[in-house]
């Protein structure tokens, strides 16, 4: 079974606003000659790698709602110029809209079990529920109509 990791998107305040992050670092590698994959560096490693390796997804709260995701390909411990011990988590640069969860602000990242994921939501309805205002889909949600 998959182990999945949920970390907050700080500073993104909508999907559509990750995909276009994404977008832009894809960008910016391909000018740079660089692999087409998605990095975010955090402080600590996580300890289940292989079990995070076995299908596992990034899972992104984005004002105060698990939002999206990213497929998680590789966790690369590296010391940074100040000795720093740090990790790469490597995704696939495609972020999928999944359904809304409210989720309270923590700090770093906390691992998420398979049976406690999110449905990923079709390609017709996340692009429509990625397009709404953040009020308007929250209010929706509220409503158990998303």
């Amino acid at each position: 079974m998959p182990l999945h990791i949920v970390k907050l998107a700080v500073g993104c305040d909508s999907i559509k606003e990750l995909k276009e992050w994404v977008a832009e670092r894809m960008k910016t590698a391909k000018k740079k000659g660089l692999p087409q994959r998605h990095v975010h560096v955090t402080r600590m490693t996580p300890k289940r790698t292989e079990e995070i390796l076995s299908g596992g997804s990034l899972y992104w709260v984005i004002r105060g709602e698990i939002a999206a995701r990213e497929k998680i390909i590789g966790i690369e411990p590296f010391r940074d110029k100040d000795g720093i011990g740090r990790c790469r988590i490597v995704m696939q640069p495609k972020v999928i809209a999944v359904s809304p969860r409210p989720m309270r602000p923590f700090q770093g990242w906390r691992y998420f079990t398979d049976d406690a994921v999110p449905a990923d939501l079709g390609k017709a309805t996340a692009g429509t529920i990625a397009a709404m205002p953040e009020p308007m889909r929250r209010e929706l949600r509220d409503l158990g109509l998303l």
